[in-house]
Formats: structure tokens, sequence, C-alpha cells
């Protein structure tokens, strides 16, 4: 490889370490029962709160339904975040874990 392509490699992987870390920095907001559950997660998919209606607790089976629907909303909200911001940087180049 001649020093030109080294350069822009590492000048790749450094943004891409960097939007990886700020990624970690912004929440996403996943929700269910019209707010009735609202669950916040990373970009790093770490879940920061939970957050129930006491009214969505009085059914035990409505509420647990709502968390998993809530989870599986904010989980695909990161899925794209993450698609949005590190597509323009990997090109579509299919690298595992980006």
């Amino acid at each position: 490889m001649n020093r030109n392509m080294i350069r822009q490699m590492q000048q790749l992987q450094a943004k891409i370490l960097k939007t990886q870390e700020e990624l970690g920095q912004e929440t996403i907001e996943g929700t269910a029962g019209g707010g009735a559950v609202r669950i916040v997660m990373t970009g790093h998919q770490k879940v920061q709160s939970v957050t129930i209606d006491p009214e969505a607790a009085e059914d035990v089976e409505l509420l647990q339904d709502l968390l998993v629907t809530a989870f599986n909303d904010a989980q695909e909200k990161v899925a794209a975040l993450v698609a949005r911001r590190m597509g323009p940087l990997t090109g579509g180049l299919g690298l595992p874990g980006l």
C-alpha cells in the first residue's frame, strides 16, 4: 500500500472511532402504549431508564407486552441511528459490528 492510502485508512479509522464514541453519548427513546412505557437507550444499546405509567402496571400481561414493544422500538431506532451515522463512513463495506 502506498503512504497516501495508509493515511486515508488511518483517517477513516479515527472518524469511525469518534463516531462510535459519539453514538454512546446519544440517547434514543422507545415507547409503547401511546407513551405508557418509555425506554431510554444509548447508541450503544445500553438501557438508561424505564418509565412506566402507573395505569399500565395494573395489568401485568399488558405491561409485559408493552415493555417488549418499547425495548424493540428503542433497538430499532438505535439501529437506524447507527446506520445513518456509520453508513457514510463505511460506504457500504459491510464491516461487521459497524
